[in-house]
């Protein structure tokens, strides 16, 4: 059986494929000046992005674009700009490009969707002010004798000792919402860690590829991972509502993507934000950092998710924003009364 160390050597396994060749072969004898790092930037995405021919961008015209605009003796903040315009193509939140004085950020895969969260008609109209918090989690019994747990990172560390007291505390409700709105991923490992709770037997998560060579399209088969429901721990087998918004991002997408492949959850909201491709990070000769995906994780059914997950059918709803000022989360509702009602 595969359990958290087999997963867990899964991905190192991808992570030593990739950093193996961390580096832009020294053939091409790069430069430490503009002309030297842009070009250098451009190499290593060309040859460890993995998402392509998914999203069907063409690297060479975009570095046609873009090479000519480069210039020796043009300043670091300059430089720094038009790089970062350039890997904005890859429409990509995944890839930021690092100096010691900016980082470089792909925002659009959100810009354009409503926020559907506000902690404060939340935390003061269905939970009262008045709840636990253990690790990352906020956690409640709603009046409706609905379970309530808020988990807003994941890079949050989660403890099996927490989860088996939170979900114990909550087994007497009728059903369990976990909103995982606004939660901009972390750990994997914490993914597996939450999501098993939910399992009864052992369940295919999904599959991961890497990189097996310098072309567009040179990737390994797809190694199916598997979770596992832990021995010894409680289990919780009754319905589940999983909240999400555009801000569901990256290890958090990897949650729902999971999640969702259970008979018993229905995924409420937004459509998430995506980022599926592992992502690993490379040098430019002037110190510089590139992180990128470079490595594609998929879900049971062999689908890419890195423009992120519908809500289960019928169930995409914005959160009104006239009703929210009023102490009403739309989206909250529906899962209230999903859960209470089964329809």
């Amino acid at each position: 059986m595969m359990g958290k160390e087999c997963v867990k050597s899964l991905f190192l396994l991808c992570a030593a494929m990739l950093l193996h060749s961390c580096f832009v072969d020294d053939d091409k004898d790069m430069t430490d000046d503009a002309v030297g790092n842009f070009d250098a930037l451009w190499s290593i995405v060309d040859e460890h992005y993995c998402f392509f021919g998914y999203k069907e961008v063409d690297w060479d015209s975009v570095r046609t674009v873009f090479r000519p605009k480069v210039r020796n003796n043009m300043g670091s903040y300059a430089f720094f700009d038009l790089c970062g315009d350039m890997l904005d193509e890859l429409q990509d939140g995944h890839v930021n490009l690092s100096s010691s004085f900016a980082t470089s950020y792909y925002w659009a895969w959100f810009q354009d969707y409503p926020v559907n969260y506000d902690e404060r008609v939340v935390h003061q109209n269905y939970l009262d002010f008045d709840f636990y918090q253990t690790d990352g989690f906020v956690y409640k019994k709603l009046r409706q004798n609905i379970g309530y747990i808020y988990y807003g990172s994941f890079s949050s560390g989660i403890s099996d000792n927490s989860l088996d007291h939170i979900l114990v505390r909550l087994a007497s409700c009728d059903g369990l919402i976990i909103d995982v709105r606004g939660n901009g991923g972390g750990s994997l490992a914490n993914v597996e860690t939450f999501a098993s709770r939910f399992m009864t037997e052992r369940t295919l998560a999904g599959y991961i590829c890497h990189k097996t060579g310098a072309g567009h399209d040179d990737f390994s088969e797809p190694y199916a991972y598997y979770y596992d429901p832990p021995a010894g721990h409680y289990i919780y087998t009754k319905p589940v509502a999983v909240l999400t918004n555009r801000y569901t991002f990256s290890a958090a997408n990897n949650f729902v993507q999971v999640m969702k492949s259970l008979p018993q959850v229905t995924v409420i909201g937004d459509r998430t934000g995506g980022g599926s491709g592992l992502p690993f990070t490379y040098n430019l000769p002037n110190g510089w950092n590139i992180r990128l995906s470079s490595s594609p994780i998929l879900d049971a059914e062999g689908n890419d998710t890195e423009f992120g997950i519908d809500p289960t059918p019928g169930f995409k709803i914005d959160m009104d924003t006239v009703a929210a000022l009023q102490g009403h989360d739309t989206i909250l509702d529906r899962a209230i009364e999903w859960l209470v009602t089964g329809k």
